[in-house]
């Protein structure tokens, strides 16, 4: 049920309204207010329009409206106000209930380890360990506890399990005309962008435009669009614009200035009390020991300490993780998300809502892989708290919606099935032949999406391909990139014939260019 667009506008302005009323911008703000009335310009009898021009002329109104963008940005459109609220976490009932299994699933298999290993979901740490801790904290690296007996709880190919045996009730065995033709793996009907669609969206991207991450375009030498898009970009800075920020990343960012803008576009200032806040929750860290602990050691330890490019930011991984399980903060994405924080409940109170509490208390269950999420930042912040709070927005933004199953563009599903329409679409011979050997692409690909792509490009690549996430506020271009990859390797893949020696084929990407892969499928493609 859409609104017409007036009262949507009310119902959104009031949630921002509402949102911003708690935070420290709004006391920051009635602090700075408070002050201008000893300035001499503030004259009583224009009071109103005297402190409004105050705030514009020293930066505040700048903040306020980042403030206002960023919350655009992140929560949904509003719903009808007759809409049941789950309908903001997702419209559509069979996704709920698919989504609600699943959760079901790894809170049986992370409640049979601790059952299994007779360890508790959460205990306090005796000081002595507690001290041990905090002395080590910037080397929990160098720690080599025995984690044989913990396992991920789930790895992506497990999830792609799930999401292929999804179905729409309402249409019984693949009733609808339109996608009776969708030979992939992903059976459920949801729109998703043609290439035409795709290339309008994505115009920024075009053959004729400056782009960072292309070497040699034929329009304009590129160490000419460089030195422009640098002066450009520290403009863009000077003024503090998060939507400026945004519209300036679509072409890539210079190295140099991107660690600033992604913090702007994401509206990260990392405040003294932002500081306070992650030293709150290393000392959450200090004093409770968690399950999900071990589990968040054992995947640092399978995936990024064995990456050339990321083993030597392990350390700043525990930190950022550890903190991240203990955030509450990050509770309030699940009005948006289809997932559910799973509850557990104090021991002997099973069942007895007043005795549960959140696990772990961020409400996120870490999988095999999740500290990549993490590990191409450390690259960009070398400060923790600043790292911890980008990663954090970069989550509850994005990242959040790779592991989870619903019906928006920029879910997993989605772009699973824009992933497999795009390949069968136009290039049905190569879609035809690897189904037909057993090498569905979809079984190949859905590791990297899952992944956004990290530890599977090289680190500036990938960068160049997470400033168009940030650009877009899409995931949309991972399925893009994922269908390119795919023609670009072709012409071997056309001549494999099994799954194992297509994984060959595809199994470095290190050496891939994004941008000209990009470009080549979305806009040098017949259509």
């Amino acid at each position: 049920a859409m609104l017409d667009p007036d009262s949507g506008l009310s119902l959104t302005i009031a949630r921002i309204v509402q949102r911003l009323k708690g935070s420290s911008l709004h006391s920051q703000l009635e602090r700075q207010a408070r002050v201008s009335l000893h300035k001499p310009e503030i004259k009583l009898e224009s009071l109103k329009e005297d402190i409004k021009d105050f705030l514009k002329t020293s930066g505040w109104e700048k903040k306020l409206q980042n403030a206002v963008y960023s919350e655009l940005n992140v929560f949904p459109a509003p719903c009808h106000p007759a809409a049941p609220p789950e309908h903001m976490k997702e419209p559509l009932a069979y996704m709920r209930k698919a989504q609600g299994s699943w959760e079901k699933r790894i809170l049986k298999s992370l409640n049979s380890m601790c059952t299994e290993l007779s360890i508790p979901l959460a205990q306090k740490r005796p000081v002595s360990e507690q001290k041990e801790l905090l002395s080590k904290w910037n080397e929990m690296g160098t720690d080599e506890p025995d984690l044989s007996l913990f396992r991920p709880v789930y790895a992506p190919k497990d999830f792609l399990e799930v999401l292929m045996n999804l179905r729409n009730p309402n249409y019984e065995n693949g009733e609808q005309p339109s996608f009776r033709n969708h030979l992939g793996l992903i059976q459920v009907p949801l729109k998703v962008k043609d290439i035409p669609e795709l290339k309008e969206d994505f115009s920024e991207l075009g053959l004729n435009i400056g782009q960072l991450g292309i070497d040699d375009s034929a329009q304009v030498p590129p160490e000419f669009f460089e030195n422009e898009h640098v002066r450009v970009g520290q403009k863009v800075l000077a003024e503090q614009d998060s939507a400026a920020a945004q519209q300036y990343v679509r072409q890539g960012c210079p190295t140099a200035l991107r660690a600033d803008l992604w913090a702007l576009i994401l509206n990260i200032s990392n405040q003294p009390e932002d500081i306070l806040y992650y030293e709150q929750l290393k000392s959450n860290v200090i004093q409770h020991d968690l399950l999900v602990d071990s589990l968040i050691f054992k995947d640092v330890k399978l995936t990024a300490s064995n990456d050339d490019y990321y083993f030597v930011f392990e350390d700043y991984l525990y930190q950022v993780l550890l903190c991240f399980s203990r955030d509450t903060s990050v509770l309030e994405h699940f009005a948006y998300s289809s997932a559910t924080p799973p509850k557990s409940y104090i021991r002997g109170k099973l069942g007895m809502e007043e005795y549960a509490v959140f696990y772990p208390p961020n409400g996120v269950i870490p999988f095999h892989g999740f500290s990549m999420y993490v590990a191409p930042l450390c690259f960009l912040y070398h400060e923790p708290s600043k790292l911890y709070q980008i990663f954090r927005e970069m989550y509850v933004r994005f990242f959040f919606r790779l592991h989870s199953i619903s019906s928006h563009p920029s879910g997993i599903v989605s772009l699973c099935l824009l992933f497999e329409t795009l390949l069968q679409t136009h290039l049905p011979q190569l879609f035809y032949h690897l189904r037909e050997i057993g090498a569905q692409p979809l079984r190949i690909s859905f590791k990297w999406m899952v992944r956004a792509f990290s530890g599977y490009l090289a680190t500036d690549q990938l960068l160049l391909l997470w400033d168009r996430i940030l650009g877009y506020n899409s995931l949309e271009i991972l399925a893009v990139l994922a269908a390119a990859v795919f023609a670009f390797r072709a012409v071997n893949l056309m001549e494999v014939t099994s799954l194992a020696a297509a994984e060959a084929v595809l199994a470095d990407l290190s050496t891939l260019k994004v941008m000209p892969l990009l470009q080549i499928f979305l806009f040098a493609t017949v259509t």
